[in-house]
Parts: C-alpha cells; structure tokens; sequence
C-alpha cells in the first residue's frame, strides 16, 4: 500500500508512542501498521467497523492500546477474541511474527474485512475465523487468549476456558480497573493480576487483567 494512503501525522505519532513505550519494531513492521490503518479507515468508511473516525486517534486508540500488552504474551499460539476489525490481534500479529495468531468473531462484516487485511498485509502467521466462542473448536488450545471489550471477566472465563491450555494466560484488556470482576474470580479459584498500561496519547486509564488457574 502506497505510503500516501497513510495520514500525514501517523508515522510521527507511532515513532514517539513505540519510543515512550519502549517497544523496538523495524521500520518494515512500522510501515505495515500504518498499512493496516490506511485499510481500517478506508473500509471504516463503508462498514462501520469501529467507532474511532478522528485519523489523529487511531494510532493511540488502536495500534498503540493494542501493542501496550505485546510484553505479557505468553507461549506460541494466542487466540483474539471478539477480535471485531483486528483488534489487538493485527497490531500484535505484526509486532510478533514469531508467534501464531487465530482471530475469531461472530461478525461477518468484520471478519471478511480482517481476511482481506490479513491477505493484504501478507500476515502468514495470522488467520481469522467467523464464529460464536461457544461453539469454536480448534485443532489446538491456545497459550493466551487475549480479549479487549469483549465480556466481564467471569463471563470471558467461562467462555474461554475449554479453548486454553494447561498453564496458559487469559488477558483481558479493560479501562478502569474491574475490582468486582477480579474478586469473583478469585473467589471462584483463579489466580488473578492486573497492570497498569500506558497508551501515550490515550485519554483514561487501561489495565490488564491476568488470569490463571490457581
């Protein structure tokens, strides 16, 4: 994709983020983040995919809230759930090649236009399926199964939990801490964390929610 379908700030506002961030990516892997935005915001247009319209938000709000939880990924195969127009899965997908990514929604729309991306981008270790959690079966459980305004806690648990594999991570991206959440999962034997994460550019606060099988 042509460098001039990418807005004139986003280059700028990804170099200072990842720098803030601390998070080293080659200027190939830069370049295809700012491609993967150029198709969100030109499908985006047609779609409706994601309610983030401002050019000026989306490096913040979607590449950089994404690759905010790239350091706690775990293990080889990771699942996004209720992954919607690719989010965190393309932006960590790209960031972590050595990994492999299974994005999955319910959303038709969404996820022809994640296919499509993933085809574009030339993402070989990315792949997208269209379904219901419930219902999804894999050919392997997954180290981490990350989600980012997909359930409450307990419900994604519940959801999820068949689909991981011993010793794996549930991560659960929120904005303000989910205490109530956290302490019935506690109550019902899980080993729960949070951290902090900081978005440069993003407005409110945003934690990760870590949870094990005790």
């Amino acid at each position: 994709m042509a460098a001039a379908d990418h807005h004139p700030a986003w280059a700028g506002q990804l170099a200072s983020g990842l720098a803030a961030m601390g998070l080293g990516l080659e200027p190939p892997q830069r370049d295809v983040l700012l491609d993967y935005l150029a198709l969100l915001r030109k499908w985006n247009r047609a779609y409706n995919l994601t309610a983030v319209r401002d050019p000026l938000e989306m490096v913040p709000r979607q590449l950089l809230d994404s690759l905010s939880i790239r350091h706690l990924l775990q293990g080889e195969r990771l699942l996004d759930v209720g992954t919607g127009p690719g989010l965190p899965g393309i932006p960590l997908a790209i960031a972590e090649p050595e990994r492999r990514f299974v994005l999955l929604d319910a959303n038709g729309k969404k996820t022809r236009f994640v296919q499509q991306a993933i085809f574009e981008l030339g993402l070989a270790n990315a792949a997208t399926v269209q379904g219901r959690v419930e219902t999804f079966r894999p050919e392997a459980p997954f180290d981490t199964i990350v989600s980012r305004a997909f359930a409450p806690l307990p419900r994604m648990v519940a959801l999820t939990g068949q689909l991981l594999a011993a010793g794996g991570l549930l991560l659960a991206m929120k904005g303000v801490l989910p205490a109530a959440e956290m302490a019935q999962l506690r109550r019902q034997g899980f080993r729960v964390e949070s951290e902090r994460l900081q978005v440069p550019g993003s407005d409110g606060e945003r934690h990760a929610i870590l949870c094990r099988r005790a």
